[in-house]
């Protein structure tokens, strides 16, 4: 008998935290109100997320989101971006979506808040986020007669922060589900209010402006006024009216409904799934676009400026005043833009529909 003793377990190493273990700490700090464990305990989210498996982050978005509104101000805006990270990686981009859009929108109402405060108090160059100061900025704005110290600290942290919920929002807005939800419940109205009010210039707020705005599965009634044809189309995920007005010469010049010159293939491509890739095409306009009271509606806009009439967004063409070019592609590239023909009007009801339609301005009139 072999007086050989079989070795014991060897202690395995401690094993590492998971991406959930540290949301579920994040959490826990979170409610107990800990300020000083939040920097780390956020970081250790951060610092996991890079290895963490895509179920793992999918399943982080909607708890890290849920945080949001809890969380002190300057570290709420890190965990935001964390949590558009996660919608990036497949999380739930709706129930990730609320806070973020709120965080959004108290983050707009700050920045302005402190660009007002600056031009009360002298004006001059506003704070740079990578040189200046913060600390100098609140004590700036703070006024116990127009702000108090509180709101000047939302307004100083809004301003140093404000891109980081851009990118968040656009994470969850990139999403159709999201834009729809928001658009139905007034978030986005708000939010674009907010954005056009909104005067500080370190901050470019276009892009996701035209993104929240891209209408999805959205009927189009077109009517032509010199061949006195009518067309229902459905569009989707059109972030610019250059971009639907290739796609309407693509279907009803290319799709044989209307005389003209069809658009460069190519140039289609780009206006519905291709990226540019460093390639510069250009697109010709074929018609002028007109709205049911006869304003025009210009290629720089987008397609939620087309007027609802009867239920139906409603876009008259008519003949070019002057010729017209623009560099092809989408301007919101991530998103594909799709623009298809249910039916064709039959003669009849597109006169009915075209005789309460009001002539397009002239020229003169349009840019007066």
């Amino acid at each position: 008998m072999s007086t050989e003793q079989t070795p014991g377990p060897v202690p395995s190493q401690r094993q590492q935290p998971t991406l959930l273990d540290a949301v579920a700490e994040l959490e826990a700090v979170v409610a107990a109100g800990d300020d000083e464990r939040l920097g780390p305990a956020l970081s250790l989210v951060g610092g996991l997320f890079g290895p963490a498996e895509p179920a793992e982050r999918q399943a982080a978005g909607p708890r890290l989101a849920a945080l949001l509104p809890d969380a002190p101000p300057f570290p709420r805006a890190h965990l935001a971006m964390i949590t558009g990270a996660c919608v990036e990686y497949g999380a739930d981009p709706v129930a990730c979506s609320g806070p973020v859009l709120a965080g959004l929108r108290g983050a707009l109402t700050g920045a302005q808040r402190l660009v007002e405060r600056w031009a009360q108090t002298g004006g001059g160059p506003l704070p740079d986020r990578e040189e200046d100061d913060p600390a100098e900025a609140h004590a700036r704005i703070e006024d116990p007669a127009h702000l108090d110290e509180w709101n000047a600290h939302l307004a100083v942290v809004a301003w140093w922060t404000l891109h980081l919920w851009q990118q968040a929002a656009w994470a969850v807005y990139a999403h159709a589900p999201v834009r729809a939800e928001a658009r139905a419940s007034g978030v986005t109205a708000v939010l674009l209010e907010l954005a056009d009010r909104y005067e500080g210039g370190q901050h470019d707020l276009k892009g996701l402006a035209h993104l929240a705005q891209v209408l999805d599965d959205e009927p189009l009634l077109v009517l032509d006024r010199p061949t006195g044809t009518g067309y229902l189309l459905r569009m989707s995920g059109l972030s610019d009216t250059f971009q639907l007005h290739t796609l309407l010469a693509d279907l009803l010049i290319g799709g044989g409904h209307l005389p003209g010159t069809p658009q460069d293939p190519e140039v289609v491509a780009l206006a519905r799934t291709e990226f540019l890739d460093g390639r510069r095409l250009i697109a010709t306009g074929a018609f002028n676009l007109v709205a049911p009271d006869g304003s025009w509606l210009w290629n720089e806009g987008t397609p939620d400026d087309i007027p609802v009439l009867d239920g139906v967004r409603t876009l008259v063409l008519e003949p070019l005043p002057y010729e017209r070019t623009w560099s092809a592609g989408r301007f919101i590239q991530e998103i594909p833009g799709d623009l298809r023909l249910e039916r064709v009007l039959d003669p009849a009801e597109a006169a009915r529909l075209l005789a309460r339609m009001v002539p397009g301005m002239s020229v003169v009139g349009a840019f007066g």
